[in-house]
């Protein structure tokens, strides 16, 4: 079955597969979820809040992206965002927007919501009993949140936070159809110039399992390390 394989190719590029593609693809993982967990926290208060509108609004946002498919948002904001910001700002032609910045908008945005609830219930994880001392010392709500509450909800959530986060890895892939370079595109681009098809989708795919399950593993072992701190 694998006598007809040619599996040099992977050695004849892996310098392009991992310096420009791989290193795209984690670069863009890293920063959407950073901007994903910043946002995701913002919006989790914001429905945690006391205030008549801002509950509604967060709800609205999170069950608005978490109905909409990851590609249709991707391709959404590559072509409308340019039309969007020239209707803003009034300029005479569609702003540009590149394709790094397009995609990492997209994946903060739309991570955002999914963060968002894995934050909120790590800050109703916290007893109500942090939030009244915090106030019985002096505490303002946001310094409570900086020094008391977040903090706690963050070691709390950092497990499922590292899982969301894998799972994002997984799905920065879908760049592919905006022709970018990242790992998978990467391996279309050779698969398609040495007609080696078979080979390097085999070999993106292994290497995508094994970034992810050890990932995976090493989520797991702090999960059990933060169960023994509670």
């Amino acid at each position: 079955m694998f006598s007809n394989f040619d599996f040099s190719v992977i050695l004849n590029s892996w310098r392009y597969l991992f310096f420009d593609g791989m290193a795209f693809t984690l670069t863009l993982t890293a920063l959407a979820a950073i901007g994903g967990v910043v946002l995701g926290t913002l919006i989790a208060m914001m429905r945690l809040s006391g205030l008549p509108v801002l509950p509604q609004v967060a709800k609205a946002y999170v069950n608005f992206m978490r109905s909409l498919p990851l590609v249709l948002v991707i391709f959404w904001f590559y072509f409308l965002v340019p039309y969007i910001g020239q209707w803003i700002i009034g300029a005479e032609r569609p702003i540009q927007v590149g394709a790094f910045s397009s995609s990492l908008i997209t994946f903060t945005l739309f991570e955002a919501a999914y963060f968002s609830e894995i934050m909120r219930a790590g800050i109703q994880s916290i007893p109500k009993g942090q939030s009244a001392a915090a106030s019985a010392l002096g505490l303002t709500y946001w310094q409570s949140m900086g020094s008391v509450i977040l903090p706690q909800a963050f070691r709390n959530m950092l497990p499922v936070l590292l899982t969301q986060t894998i799972v994002l890895f997984q799905d920065t892939s879908l760049v592919y159809v905006l022709s970018i370079t990242d790992f998978l595109g990467a391996a279309s681009k050779i698969a398609q110039r040495d007609g080696r098809l078979v080979e390097m989708y085999v070999f993106a795919a292994i290497v995508y399992f094994a970034i992810c399950f050890i990932a995976s593993l090493l989520v797991r072992r702090l999960q059990r390390r933060v169960a023994i701190i509670r």
